[in-house]
């Protein structure tokens, strides 16, 4: 058995149940867990001990990026631009099979933005290279309030 570790989404996948379910395993104990930061991330000794049976190792291995980006001084109207047009960039069809998650959060009393992105590394970069070419001077998001 390796010291494996999955995520609340993997775990879920993998046992063919809701994200959602997996999570409410988690806080009513029925499976053991390691919150670091806000994910939970679940051993695969943990997660046989709740199944029964040994789990298969990903084949070729599974590589998932973390990013979190903080935006200040984001006007309300480019935030939900920058968010729309993010969000339809995590969209796109793409070679990969690996799914990439991306959440925006808008603080407007601070004017500041978060981005919270997962994913494999390719398809994190290329959000990445997407967000900084959304944020350059010419676009205009930074200043005045986009119409909408």
């Amino acid at each position: 058995m390796g010291n494996d570790m999955y995520s609340v989404e993997q775990v879920a996948e993998r046992l063919g149940l809701h994200v959602r379910t997996v999570r409410n395993y988690v806080r009513d104990g029925r499976l053991k867990a390691v919150k670091i930061g806000k994910q939970y991330r679940i051993a695969r000794a943990d997660l046989e001990a709740l199944t029964g049976a040994p789990v298969a190792a990903a084949a070729g291995g599974h590589v998932e990026v973390s990013s979190i980006v903080q935006i200040d001084g984001l006007a309300p109207g480019a935030a939900d631009r920058l968010s729309t047009l993010l969000t339809a960039g995590a969209q796109a069809p793409r070679a990969s099979p690996e799914p990439l998650r991306l959440q925006t959060i808008y603080d407007k009393g601070r004017s500041r933005m978060k981005i919270v992105i997962l994913g494999g590394p390719a398809e994190t970069a290329d959000i990445l290279q997407l967000l900084d070419g959304l944020l350059s001077a010419e676009n205009g998001l930074f200043g005045a309030e986009v119409p909408r």
